[in-house]
């Protein structure tokens, strides 16, 4: 099969062996895979793939079942569905755990169903499962125009959570507000510590994702409410700072770092099926949709790339394989 080797930090589309189902895998055929940040991060040499995982950059798919390990009843070749990988992506095929697999939501072609899997289990897991938010709590998402903040923003609109969001411009934030965001902050020019307390007639957020780390750690804790807490999923802003420990205190906060890559199988099995049971169907009825900015030919990686890493996307960059 093809699939993409780095070397010097050049995407090429080479000769790979071919993936056999192990135990509990099944084989897709992949139509389309999506660019995701750490992907961006794995080709500099910045983020190596978990013990075991297939060197291949690209953490999801979209294709048709061609193999399934006898072990495997949940699905049979033929199946069209996405996945959710800890690498592999950018191939013509790839082996996954069953339990990673779902079936393509009724209405959704393979585009479209290769930008479902990280963000939403990102989403899903960080504010649901991590965070355990409770319908009515309020939550702040930023870099809300991103895959995982536009995720982010359909399932608190769908699940009754009042949800704010940072970007990085005013069009961004007026799209997130269009996706279902009540209002959001321009990081480049405006405060989202001086806004919270507006937005939330002074008692704070209950819940913040955050992909930027050390640079609004303390923003975070300040703008949070009693009780709140503060999911952080990635370092963009550095990842050393001071802690007001008292103020962690007095208002009974939690800091909660996570990650999902790097999870075992059985964990990310169960973030597989409670998107099943809680998204799918959402998405089946049309209240929640993916977002994608453009979809490239493989062959266009490269231009791909240049465009998730100029920032100026709303949503999820779609690789078309087949």
């Amino acid at each position: 099969m093809k699939a993409i080797a780095i070397e010097s930090e050049q995407l090429l589309w080479q000769d790979h062996p071919e993936p056999s189902p192990g135990p509990g895998e099944v084989v897709i055929d992949i139509h389309a895979t999506a660019i995701n940040r750490a992907d961006l991060v794995q080709r500099s040499g910045g983020y190596p793939p978990p013990p075991g995982a297939s060197p291949i950059l690209g953490l999801e798919c979209a294709g048709v079942v061609s193999e399934v390990d006898s072990a495997v009843s949940s699905f049979a070749v033929g199946d069209r569905v996405c996945a959710l990988l800890s690498g592999g992506g950018y191939a013509e095929r790839v082996a996954v755990p069953a339990g990673q697999v779902l079936p393509i939501p009724a209405g959704l072609d393979y585009e479209q169903a290769a930008a479902l899997p990280e963000v939403f289990a990102t989403a899903y897991l960080n504010l649901f499962m991590e965070a355990g938010l409770q319908p009515g709590e309020s939550a702040l998402l930023h870099a809300g125009a991103s895959g995982v903040g536009t995720a982010g923003i359909q399932l608190c609109k769908a699940f009754h959570n009042p949800c704010y969001v940072t970007a990085g411009s005013a069009e961004k934030i007026a799209q997130c507000v269009e996706l279902g965001a009540l209002a959001g902050a321009d990081r480049h020019g405006e405060s989202f510590s001086d806004l919270i307390p507006k937005w939330t007639d002074g008692r704070g957020v209950d819940v913040i994702l955050d992909p930027v780390g050390a640079g609004y750690l303390a923003d975070n804790l300040a703008g949070l409410a009693l009780d709140g807490r503060l999911v952080i999923i990635g370092l963009m802003g550095g990842a050393v700072t001071e802690v007001n420990l008292g103020l962690m205190m007095m208002k009974r906060l939690r800091i909660i770092g996570s990650t999902l890559r790097a999870r075992p199988i059985a964990g990310k099995a169960r973030v597989m099926d409670a998107l099943r049971a809680r998204v799918w169907p959402k998405i089946e009825a049309g209240e929640i949709k993916p977002i994608i900015e453009k979809a490239f030919p493989m062959s266009d990686v490269e231009t791909a790339y240049e465009l998730v890493a100029s920032n100026q996307t709303v949503g999820k960059v779609v690789l078309n394989v087949r």
